[in-house]
């Protein structure tokens, strides 16, 4: 393999950066300064290809360094690497957190999604820019949604340098925003992960009980109040009971799809090809989803002892758990809780004196809607672009880096401790036969007390939305966010069960329950959403590629058209639709047309 490297070289800063994540290089082939060193062979060069995986690690220490990825820098990084810099160079801008031109130490990310544009984030940018203006050392951007939508309208400031600092202005003004770019240190803290959940503290919680009672950081009150009472359970049982007691409860993935959990724990754990991976999803990044923010925030040492739980049963004994970019605080307090369960023999070489062998890595994610796809979370693990891959093989038989490897997401991992504390057959009775346990749902909008919910499968859209307060004046409801439906303010009566909404022509998905009024002009909702899969569409497959581009088009013209010209668009709509939904190989192009076909059909949106 031929390296073509360019001329420009990295400052001393970028190189500073680089080292801390990778180590002092060795050899001149390295990038160490070494003038007798011979540059015609590479020492080590195979033990480098192995860790093409650092690869989206050393992106994050530059642009956290320094703000910014130089063509020096990079070079830098993929000598050490032994990446094609080209290769690397589809990667950095691949994400959208990450950029490759110059650009200010500070980036303030302003979140123009759903939740936050019904709250005025158009006012709010336009603000923000005008009280900056030019010259400011201060970067705005406008984002897609950042996960605090309970909180909305967000933003996010995030100063490059050593360390990076980050702070948070939600729900933003134009005078807190400004603050938290300009002196993100002077910025007010974050409210407490428990003012995102109006239930806390009551009785009869199962996966948000400990949310505001015990402190996060603290792994004795966590053990206090039930902590590894069920790994120790899971040791009794040994990984074949385990996973019986996940299979008899008939626990299926909170993420969307809603596969059984215990086929797909048993379906890796019997695969005979060693190593076994275990992959937690924690990218939620569908439009109005922020559970799985409030669970590692607020209960952090609950997902390290369910991915332990998790590898234990299918054999794994490295878990990687996949975070947002967009989550500073949850990165911090999931790293303290795994540095503290490792200390403690909670994690490690022997877990808890069992002869046990398992250890966590968390990988920051950088902007990338697909990237919460499976198949193309592990490609970015690898360090390659996020694409999702063909399927099958299926990840059960070779998923991250060709090994067999399980992936959740963090509401159904945290799900496993509940059902090991209560045994299957009572975990089973809560809900419906074919939707059993919790289900956690994110309900904002145009509600009195938005924020998290924890109620069993069963429930109606109006029970939720009656504890949510909702508000007079209702106009629709998008259930699972932008690649879900809308459904009209007269069909509340909809069971919250994945048969339930499907029968109901809907669907559940990861749980998203987002109410608007009628001061929220729906053709910008769906305009919105058209730029959402446009812009996060990775461009592999054709029938996504171009669709996600045609659709936005056609939102764009009726906007501006009525009548028999509108018509021909919304035939247009139809057809792109069908085609992505028929042909894109995953499910952002499969699912980019259904709540702009719901409020098309559901709605009378443009009637």
């Amino acid at each position: 393999m031929d390296l073509h490297f360019g001329d420009s070289k990295p400052t001393d800063e970028e190189r500073a950066a680089v080292d801390a994540l990778l180590g002092p290089p060795e050899s001149s082939w390295e990038g160490a300064d070494r003038s007798d060193a011979d540059l015609r062979w590479a020492r080590g060069g195979r033990e480098a290809r192995d860790r093409r995986d650092l690869l989206l690690p050393g992106l994050h220490a530059i642009n956290d360094r320094v703000g910014w990825i130089s063509d020096g820098a990079l070079d830098y990084l993929c000598q050490r690497l032994t990446v094609p810099p080209a290769e690397a160079y589809g990667v950095a801008t691949f994400y959208a957190v990450f950029s490759v031109k110059p650009r200010p130490a500070t980036v303030l990310h302003v979140c123009t999604d759903l939740a936050c544009a019904a709250a005025g984030a158009p006012e709010l940018c336009a603000g923000i820019e005008e009280r900056l203006g030019l010259g400011s050392g201060v970067s705005v951007q406008r984002s897609p949604c950042l996960g605090l939508c309970e909180r909305a309208p967000a933003a996010l400031a995030i100063r490059a340098g050593d360390p990076v600092r980050t702070a948070v202005s939600a729900p933003a003004t134009v005078h807190d925003a400004v603050l938290a770019a300009s002196a993100p240190d002077s910025a007010p803290e974050e409210p407490p992960a428990a003012l995102a959940v109006p239930q806390a503290g009551q009785d009869g919680l199962m996966l948000l009980h400990r949310v505001g009672v015990v402190d996060p950081a603290s792994l004795d009150d966590y053990r206090a109040h039930g902590g590894y009472t069920a790994l120790r359970r899971a040791f009794e049982l040994g990984p074949a009971g385990v996973i019986r007691e996940v299979t008899d409860s008939g626990l299926v993935g909170r993420g969307g799809a809603a596969f059984p959990t215990g086929r797909k724990w048993q379906a890796t754990a019997s695969q005979p090809d060693r190593p076994h991976y275990l992959v937690c999803n924690a990218d939620e990044s569908e439009p109005g989803t922020f559970k799985d923010r409030v669970l590692m925030e607020g209960d952090p040492y609950a997902l390290v002892e369910a991915m332990t739980i998790a590898g234990y049963a299918t054999g794994a004994h490295q878990g990687y758990l996949y975070l947002r970019g967009e989550y500073p605080r949850a990165l911090h307090r999931l790293e303290h809780a795994i540095a503290q369960a490792r200390t403690r023999g909670l994690l490690g070489d022997d877990v808890l004196g069992q002869g046990y062998a398992f250890d966590i890595e968390i990988r920051r994610g950088a902007g990338a809607y697909i990237c919460g796809e499976e198949t193309a979370l592990f490609n970015s693990i690898e360090g390659y672009r996020g694409e999702p891959r063909s399927k099958p093989p299926f990840p059960v038989e070779k998923g991250l880096f060709g090994k067999p490897t399980v992936e959740n997401n963090v509401e159904t991992l945290v799900n496993v401790l509940p059902i090991l504390n209560l045994g299957a057959p009572a975990y089973a009775a809560i809900g419906t036969r074919r939707s059993t346990g919790p289900k956690l749902f994110c309900v904002s909008g145009t509600v009195e007390r938005p924020g998290v919910y924890e109620v069993p499968f069963g429930a109606t859209l109006g029970d939720l939305l009656t504890l949510a307060g909702v508000r007079d004046g209702l106009r629709a409801v998008l259930l699972g966010g932008a690649a879900g439906g809308f459904v009209r303010a007269d069909e509340l009566d909809i069971p919250l069960t994945f048969e339930g909404t499907r029968e109901a022509g809907t669907t559940l998905g990861s749980g998203v329950v987002m109410a608007f009024d009628d001061s929220v002009p729906l053709p910008r909702l769906l305009l919105r959403i058209a730029e959402f899969f446009r812009d996060e569409s990775c461009g592999q497959c054709v029938p996504c590629r171009v669709g996600t581009v045609r659709q936005e088009e056609a939102l764009h013209r009726i906007a501006e058209r009525t009548g028999a010209a509108a018509a021909d668009d919304i035939a247009l709509l139809r057809e792109v639709g069908r085609a992505m939904r028929d042909a894109s190989i995953c499910g952002l192009g499969q699912t980019a047309w259904n709540a702009v076909e719901s409020a098309i059909d559901r709605l009378g949106a443009y009637e």
